[in-house]
């Protein structure tokens, strides 16, 4: 594997949505995204729909993270824990642009109007366990981009394993995601005035004409991941995670975490993302949480912090109400 990602070929910038790449859960991004084997929260909607059916209890999870060039990524996800070994979940994942003043050639200090950005996937997942170590589920996602008055939009769907051993000791995940149709940007910013004969006078010099976008992918990802339990006693825990992550878009990564877990309660995660891409701006990442009840809920709080290169320090914060 390491040698497959070290002569691999990146192709960024050759898939629509790259948002879906951005990872969520303060917990899944401590441990450097190494998580489809991991599961145990809501956030595992995103990563491995396969794992889903293997929460304890029912969740909503909520996260926030300042992302890149002060936008904003949230997150909210729920899982519901059925009869017969069966979850339903839902999550929305939204990536916020903020706001700018438009300018233009006439109007360089702005124009006293302003243009936002957005993208989001809102997706209904529904897991089941075969047996009391092997689990399947799967997400489907509505897809949507968009910039002023043009944007795109698909529908996508989500397919994921997970097998545990007897003892629990040893945890499999894997995934497939983003299987959908091409998205095209379309919108009224599409309409512009144009001179078909420049060269020549006499005719109409303001005809409405539509400027035609060409279809681009989703980025499909193929996640892999093992987690084996170093440590249990009944003071102390601990994890070793290892994934192996294949994106359409990008050269293939190995990403790696190690969780500790204190008294079941509180936790420490360690990890690193992106080994095997020597042009990649992230790395490090660390992050820890601890329970507590409250309000008749168990309240999970959890913070993560990851090294993103030229773009400095970006952190996540998750709150979870489990019951």
């Amino acid at each position: 594997m390491l040698t497959t990602s070290l002569y691999a070929q990146s192709k960024v910038g050759s898939s629509a949505a790259a948002f879906l790449g951005s990872g969520v859960g303060s917990r899944a991004i401590g441990m450097g995204g190494a998580f489809s084997a991991v599961g145990g929260d809501a956030s595992i909607l995103y990563w491995n729909p396969g794992a889903m059916a293997n929460i304890k209890k029912s969740e909503v999870l909520l996260s926030k993270a300042n992302w890149l060039v002060e936008s904003d990524l949230n997150y909210i996800a729920s899982i519901i824990k059925l009869e017969k070994g069966r979850s339903f979940g839902g999550y929305l994942m939204q990536l916020d642009y903020g706001r700018e003043e438009i300018t233009d050639l006439n109007n360089q200090n702005g124009t006293g109007q302003y243009w936002t950005a957005m993208d989001y996937v809102l997706g209904l997942g529904l897991g089941s366990k075969l047996s009391d170590r092997f689990s399947v589920g799967a997400v489907g996602k509505f897809i949507s981009q968009r910039i002023h008055y043009t944007s795109a939009s698909t529908f996508a769907l989500d397919l994921g394993l997970h097998y545990k051993t007897k003892n629990d000791k040893v945890r499999i995940g894997m995934s497939i995601a983003n299987f959908g149709p091409d998205m095209a940007m379309d919108g009224k910013d599409l309409f512009k005035k144009i001179d078909i004969d420049p060269e020549n006078s006499g005719h109409n010099e303001s005809l409405v004409a539509k400027l035609k976008t060409d279809p681009w992918p989703l980025p499909l990802f193929f996640r892999v991941g093992t987690a084996i339990k170093i440590i249990n006693t009944d003071l102390l825990s601990g994890t070793l995670a290892v994934d192996t992550f294949v994106p359409s878009d990008d050269v293939e990564i190995i990403n790696i975490g190690f969780e500790f877990t204190i008294l079941e309660r509180s936790n420490v995660q360690l990890g690193y993302k992106g080994l095997g891409n020597p042009s990649s701006e992230e790395g490090f990442t660390f992050g820890a949480g601890t329970m507590f009840y409250a309000g008749g809920f168990d309240v999970r709080l959890d913070y993560s912090l990851r090294t993103f290169g030229l773009f400095g320090n970006i952190s996540n914060l998750s709150l979870s109400f489990v019951f």
